[in-house]
């Protein structure tokens, strides 16, 4: 199982937010690109890069520092979200050398729109499904569906994309633990790649985790716990390797 580190970027500063709530948030590195230097140090074997502006103005507002991360890096793999919208962006993104884009906003207003960027652009997309109480949330989780997230999941398995990140709002930024029970259930569901996200606190639920890999859950998003110290990127990847020996 991967252990990700998670850089949200917002006015070019490396945060971390509190339910998605983008008036509640924390700047943890004025520079994002030293950040992600930091977690390839400790041992990220992949990053799960966050244009949080571009999430609420529906087009990228970091793309720029996205790129140095990515030029920086070339070796390492790199998943962006926040403000795709259209398949330009996509396109220009993969040519930046980001490896997986994740759509999450647009991927619930027009499902179809992820059907054509699975045959544009095949092995390359990711949906994010952030939800709270079984319901998906859209907009920069501020505004909620009535679309059921699992039932989301399996439409999206069938257009074809190489993965399902899924995040309980209702603990994201708020280090109480990761929602192992709905993940899992999610996971149960499809036959693609899930990614935990949202309240990884300790390296208790690191192991938690673990011990449900074999139901899907194939990787795991890391933010505040990192960054305040509850959690060690370099110790929760080594659990995980040992978990898969």
């Amino acid at each position: 199982m991967l252990v990700i580190p998670a850089i949200d970027l917002k006015d070019g500063k490396c945060v971390r937010l509190r339910q998605g709530r983008m008036d509640d948030s924390t700047i943890f590195s004025e520079s994002p690109v030293e950040m992600a230097a930091r977690w390839v140090d400790e041992g990220a074997r992949r990053l799960h890069l966050v244009d949080l502006d571009g999430a609420i103005a529906g087009r990228p507002r970091n793309a720029e520092i996205i790129g140095e991360i990515v030029s920086r890096f070339p070796d390492l793999p790199v998943q962006v979200g926040g403000g795709i919208r259209d398949d330009d962006t996509v396109q220009a993104y993969l040519d930046a050398g980001v490896q997986w884009v994740i759509i999450g906003t647009k991927a619930v207003s027009a499902p179809h729109f992820v059907n054509d960027l699975c045959l544009e652009f095949p092995g390359h997309i990711i949906v994010g499904l952030d939800a709270k109480n079984g319901k998906v949330a859209i907009d920069g989780w501020s505004k909620l569906s009535h679309h059921d997230v699992e039932d989301m999941a399996r439409h999206f398995e069938q257009d074809g994309v190489a993965g399902i990140i899924f995040t309980d709002i209702s603990r994201d930024g708020m280090m109480q633990g990761v929602n192992v029970d709905s993940t899992v259930s999610l996971a149960r569901g499809v036959n693609i790649p899930v990614f935990a996200s949202g309240g990884v606190t300790s390296i208790e639920d690191i192991r938690r985790l673990c011990a449900v890999e074999d139901e899907g859950v194939t990787g795991v998003i890391v933010g505040r716990a990192l960054y305040e110290g509850t959690l060690s990127l370099a110790e929760a990847q080594a659990l995980a390797d040992q978990n898969a020996t």
